[in-house]
């Protein structure tokens, strides 16, 4: 089985040969405005456009928690927005990261870099505002899409 390989750079611009997915986190509030997602705005419309969209239609679609959507931006890229937290704010019910619905999304993004031979690009999920730790994060990258043969880079941005 292979491993994670961790580069410093933008995970908007991922490295290799091939067709790439960039996998990344958001909340179930359809709030796209903070974090990565302002990085990716900045190169593609197409995420952050479909995001909404999503959410706005949610009640004739699979938007919630553990769901991940899938929006080509060039020919051999693609970005999987994953609903992994729940909410943008810390407060009594803990920090917005919800493991188990990372987990879920990441059994999706799996399937789906399979079905497209693509490698899997991503910052750190879940640690940024979400509030997550990447020791929870980690296990579950490397048991849904190491186990599962899919190449993954994680950047850590300079």
């Amino acid at each position: 089985m292979s491993e994670i390989t961790y580069v410093r750079g933008d995970a908007t611009a991922p490295q290799g040969k091939g067709l790439k997915l960039i996998a990344h986190v958001c909340n179930d509030l359809g709030g796209w405005g903070k974090g990565f997602v302002l990085a990716l705005s900045r190169r593609w419309p197409e995420p952050e456009a479909a995001y909404r969209r999503w959410h706005r239609e949610r009640a004739g679609n699979d938007f919630a928690l553990g769901a991940a959507q899938f929006v080509q931006v060039g020919s051999r890229l693609w970005v999987a927005n994953m609903v992994g937290q729940r909410g943008i704010r810390t407060g009594s019910k803990g920090v917005p990261v919800r493991y188990e619905a990372i987990d879920t999304a990441l059994g999706a993004v799996a399937a789906r870099a399979g079905e497209l031979g693509a490698s899997v690009h991503m910052p750190r999920i879940g640690c940024g505002l979400a509030g997550g730790t990447w020791s929870r994060i980690e296990p579950l990258i490397e048991r849904r899409l190491i186990a599962a043969g899919v190449p993954v880079t994680v950047y850590d941005h300079d």
